[in-house]
């Protein structure tokens, strides 16, 4: 995604902010915004920006998932299930 046409001033984003946000939420695409010429925000839509959090989330324990790998903390399955029935009947006899 390129952002060149997505940069904007505080002002113009004041000036035009319901047309904008329409617009950020018609496209999905964000709006970057500027003060002084200096970037400081990202305005996104909400849809966007729980996908965003969503895809960072499994990326986490996808890390997680191969730092557990790499340090031999792994089991099969089969014995991860056994440990899990085992504390189901003691929870739920």
């Amino acid at each position: 995604m390129k952002l060149a046409g997505q940069i904007k001033s505080v002002s113009t984003f004041k000036a035009k902010a319901a047309e904008m946000i329409e617009d950020i939420t018609e496209t999905g695409n964000p709006v970057i915004l500027t003060v002084n010429g200096e970037a400081k925000v990202i305005v996104q839509d909400v849809r966007s920006y729980e996908e965003t959090q969503e895809t960072l989330a499994f990326l986490k324990v996808l890390t997680a998932g191969d730092k557990a790998l790499e340090e031999g903390r792994v089991r099969p399955a089969h014995e991860a299930m056994a440990r899990v029935r085992a504390r189901l009947k003691k929870k739920y006899p």
